[in-house]
């Protein structure tokens, strides 16, 4: 029989260090503690400079800081593994806790969780697979995979592709819980868009986060002149970092004849700057071509918003077409168009935030830790 569950270590990105797998980290964390004891183990180096050229830290908002956090794992490394596997070892926990979501980590927590043996082990897998494929990842992702005793996933395509490779694998499938940690200060929709100096009366349509080609923003660009055309005072926020695409975007708004209905916040987001785009925005359109889950689904439903997301990966099991959001076929500019118009001349706001609050459980983060309480009841006994 497996012991009680009291002692869990959580390996991953914690704060200081930016993104949505980092907030998740810190947010699981503070979950867990409330019925278990919990060590927070994360990385004293999260990837090279060679591979990640920007700033990895964001220091300016300490709500997702755990405490004695110990910044221990230098991912690239590999004298360091052993150590790092002893160091965690005589923690003596019940179960470890690892967050998975790209082949990258393969040969650190390969060697990491071969130093474990004995304390069983539990992957998070935000993607099974990582979005975008390349030589070997599906190898390296088994590496690590066989390795775990049990694996938490958020999406039947990640459940199908973890079944795919370890067809023996104590798993879950557990919703996405809602990051509702961005509500710093509890600002109006009118406070919001006076910070950002958008007008009162504007249709407000948000797209968040990382531009990457997979998360489809081209298509939204796409359907712009629909919507202005169909639609009075249509305003459209793109934020989040271009990298090197910047030119290539603002060249596909140039050309969409209405450049003015768009507002560009190009760069990374400091999570102290997050509120106001989501208490702001009445839509939150999520054109993804490929996709897993959405960690920015989960923000805007945490600000009680509506999202617009396409039929792939994960997106329809988090986002209830026409309850919650509607659901469009991916690359289809104009079935997203056609969405937006549709909730806003059959005026569709109050219903969809008051059906987001009763999904609210479905999203918990007390959700996620009686999935992992369960797991362990039936992997580790």
């Amino acid at each position: 029989m497996a012991h009680e569950l009291k002692k869990i270590a959580v390996v991953g990105p914690v704060y200081p260090f930016k993104g949505g797998i980092s907030h998740y980290t810190g947010l699981l964390v503070k979950a867990l503690k409330a019925g278990h004891e919990v060590e927070c183990i994360s990385y004293s180096l999260q990837y090279p400079k060679i591979l990640f050229k920007k700033e990895q830290r964001d220091y300016g908002n300490k709500t997702f800081e755990i405490k004695d956090t110990r910044f221990i794992i230098n991912t690239a490394n590999p004298f360091n593994w052993g150590k790092a596997a002893r160091e965690i070892k005589k923690l003596r926990p019940d179960l470890v806790i690892v967050q998975w979501w790209h082949p990258y980590f393969a040969p650190c927590y390969a060697a990491v969780l071969s130093g474990l043996k004995g304390i069983p082990v539990f992957l998070t897998c935000h993607n099974v697979l990582p979005h975008e494929r390349f030589p070997m990842d599906r190898l390296l992702t088994k590496s690590v995979l066989k390795k775990a005793a049990g694996c938490i996933v958020h999406s039947k395509e990640d459940e199908a592709d973890l079944k795919a490779m370890i067809p023996a694998m104590h798993y879950r499938r557990n919703m996405h819980p809602t990051y509702n940690a961005f509500r710093l200060k509890g600002i109006s929709r009118e406070e919001a868009r006076k910070e950002l100096g958008l007008k009162a009366e504007e249709k407000v349509l948000l797209f968040f986060g990382l531009v990457r080609k997979y998360k489809g923003l081209k298509y939204l660009i796409e359907a712009a002149p629909e919507c202005v055309k169909a639609l009075d005072g249509v305003k459209i926020c793109v934020v989040g970092d271009f990298g090197d695409a910047r030119d290539e975007y603002m060249s596909l708004i140039e050309a969409t004849g209405v450049k003015d209905s768009f507002m560009i916040r190009d760069g990374y987001v400091p999570d102290a700057d997050v509120e106001p785009y989501f208490a702001a925005a009445d839509l939150c359109i999520c054109p993804y071509i490929s996709a897993t889950q959405s960690g920015i689904v989960q923000i805007a439903f945490g600000f009680g918003l509506p999202v617009i997301a396409t039929d792939v990966g994960g997106l329809p099991e988090a986002v209830t077409d026409k309850k919650t959001g509607y659901i469009v076929p991916p690359g289809d500019p104009q079935a997203l168009a056609k969405a937006i118009t549709a909730f806003f001349t059959e005026e569709r706001a109050g219903e969809f935030k008051e059906n987001i609050r009763e999904d609210e459980k479905r999203f918990s983060w007390e959700n996620m830790v009686g999935t992992i309480e369960d797991l362990y009841k039936e992997a580790c006994s």
